[in-house]
């Protein structure tokens, strides 16, 4: 069963519809106690490329290689963080034992979190699946299902990691070796005392862990990568990033994520400050730390959090996130269209810097940053779409996106809570093709599909309430029937369910005028906004259509919205959107 027609299934597990059988359960019983996963791994994946017949990942005697994960930053004993999630990759010699394949063991583990966390890959050629269980310390038992692609042929737009090589022992092959880290949902208020692994030949499991970092912090702003595209190359330099919050807090952590790359990257030092205009801080920035350091490594595909910071993080204002870059970065995992000016420094590092002197507003995107929390709060809405999220003909620098219009909406009343609003749109994304593969350097930014970042875009968000998934009218613009958009959001409210969110959709607004937006393309659009209205997929829908639509001509918005694309709405369409919204529909 695959990951998104079996979410229904997991959904029902947790909620204890589909019960374990008392026969599953006294055999549990006779089980010998739970062990730490090393001591469980049967299998060996990782060779030595001068012994590659050290390993046989596969059966075939296929192994990884061990230079080109050292070449990822995955080193033995290497703390791996991916979606919000930290993993240790197996602390091993290339040819020794480093995963086991999953058939029942139980593992010890421990910890509250919002998910557990497995990195796995499959290889039987096709995503292998089973279900296992999770024991609390309350004498409890969920099931949950774990679903692992396949290391060589599973999609590169969901992997953790691509490894250029396959090490066999006839030699190298010159193909794409994946890895993934995959999540399942857990019951926050309930501790976790041990896993127990699937039965499911080829899955294999390398580390597994209970997602934490989640817990007791509001996204106050955030990105979603788009690609990893050639920039600079920058050397020994200092990016200036200027960010809007939306919820304020008296602490602060900031995240920077290598997604989509191949190679690590370093941050040599970070600082936060609150912009006074331009690049200059009020005040001088305050350093960040990462695991006590000033500095910190993000392997190929991972991410990296900074320490816990006590600073006043106001509202609805903007941020300075200032990092150094101090080897060559000739690419970065991007967000394209910031519609903010953002600024890149002369050679050294300028982190601490309490003027603009150094700077120089060479940037429009946000490279390698990923999003700022703060401490506390009531929690965060996440807002999935494509341009018209991202705020394409917005004004530059005015925070006139619908998100900042509905993010001061939020702080200027008190019936409902003051949640953070994390914007994840990205111009040119589309709910069910990607148009950014996901590996290599990109020449598309615009992403991967919905359903392949749902994952990392909306789930791995600390302390997500509620997602508005806004998105499909790229889809049909390029040739996509109602139906597949229909059966693509289906699979994104099933999953956000299964993760105990609030999941609203959103109509589709018209582009009549706009060169793709055929008759053709708008009865596609009509069918896709019926069936939104009508279904009980989601739990409320956002009529955005009804909100910018000519009365007098409905396949096209009223000229007051119109940027003049007639595909995006200007500064007075997207502030429609923010008002129409009911504020108590965004509360769980």
């Amino acid at each position: 069963m695959s990951l998104r027609g079996g979410v229904g299934v997991v959904c029902a597990l947790i909620a204890g519809l589909l019960p374990l059988s008392a026969a599953a359960a006294q055999a549990s019983t006779a089980r010998s106690e739970p062990l730490p996963l090393e001591r469980l791994f049967d299998n060996t994946a990782v060779s030595d490329d001068t012994h590659p017949e050290a390993a046989d990942f596969d059966g075939s005697g296929a192994s990884l290689s061990a230079t080109d994960l050292t070449a990822a930053g995955w080193r033995p004993g290497a703390a791996l963080t991916v979606q919000g999630a930290t993993l240790t990759w197996p602390d091993r010699a290339p040819g020794e034992p480093d995963n086991v394949v999953a058939d029942g063991q139980d593992v010890r583990l421990g910890g509250h979190g919002d998910a557990l966390a497995f990195l796995v890959a499959g290889t039987t050629g096709e995503e292998v699946s089973g279900t296992g269980t999770v024991a609390h310390t309350d004498g409890t038992r969920t099931p949950y299902l774990l679903t692992a692609p396949d290391w060589r042929t599973g999609p590169l737009a969901t992997k953790a990691v691509a490894l250029p090589h396959i090490n066999t022992p006839d030699g190298r092959l010159t193909e794409r070796a994946r890895l993934y880290v995959v999540t399942v949902p857990l019951a926050t208020d309930r501790e976790v005392a041990s896993v127990r692994l699937p039965r499911a030949a080829g899955l294999h499991v390398f580390a597994v862990s209970v997602r934490t970092g989640t817990l007791g912090w509001t996204g106050s702003w955030a990105t979603a990568t788009g690609g990893n595209p050639a920039v600079g190359p920058w050397t020994d330099r200092t990016l200036r990033l200027v960010v809007h919050t939306s919820a304020g807090g008296t602490g602060v952590r900031v995240r920077f994520d290598n997604t989509f790359a191949s190679t690590p990257v370093r941050i040599g030092s970070a600082t936060v400050a609150v912009q006074k205009s331009g690049a200059t801080p009020k005040g001088t920035p305050v350093p960040l730390s990462f695991d006590g350091a000033l500095g910190a490594g993000i392997p190929a595909g991972a991410q990296v959090f900074s320490d816990p910071l006590g600073f006043p993080v106001p509202a609805d204002a903007n941020l300075l996130i200032s990092f150094h870059l101090p080897g060559t970065v000739p690419t970065a995992p991007s967000h394209r269209l910031a519609q903010q000016r953002s600024y890149v420094s002369e050679p050294g590092n300028h982190t601490a810097a309490r003027s603009a002197t150094a700077f120089s507003p060479a940037l429009n995107s946000w490279p390698l940053l990923g999003a700022v929390d703060v401490s506390g709060g009531p929690g965060s809405v996440v807002l999935l779409g494509d341009s018209i999220t991202d705020g394409d003909k917005s004004t530059v620098g005015a925070n006139r996106r619908w998100p900042n219009v509905l993010a001061s909406r939020l702080l200027a009343q008190d019936e409902v809570p003051h949640y953070g609003v994390l914007n994840q749109g990205i111009s040119g994304n589309m709910v069910v093709s990607d148009r950014y593969p996901g590996d290599g350097v990109s020449t598309d930014q615009a992403g991967v599909s919905a359903l392949n970042r749902f994952d990392r875009d909306v789930l791995d968000r600390p302390s997500v309430r509620t997602a508005v998934v806004f998105e499909g009218i790229n889809d049909v613009r390029w040739g996509a029937t109602a139906e597949q958009v229909v059966a693509g959001l289906r699979q994104l409210a099933e999953r956000g369910h299964a993760y105990g969110l609030r999941m609203l959709a959103a109509t589709l607004v018209p582009c009549e005028g706009e060169a793709r937006c055929t008759a053709a393309v708008d009865a596609e659009r009509t069918e896709l906004n019926t069936w939104i209205r009508s279904t009980d997929a989601f739990d409320g829908v956002l009529d955005f259509d009804a909100a910018l639509r000519d009365p007098e001509r409905p396949s096209r918005m009223l000229p007051e919205y119109d940027s003049g694309d007639h595909l995006h709405p200007g500064d007075a369409g997207l502030a429609a959107l923010a008002e129409s919204v009911d504020l108590r529909m965004l509360v769980p």
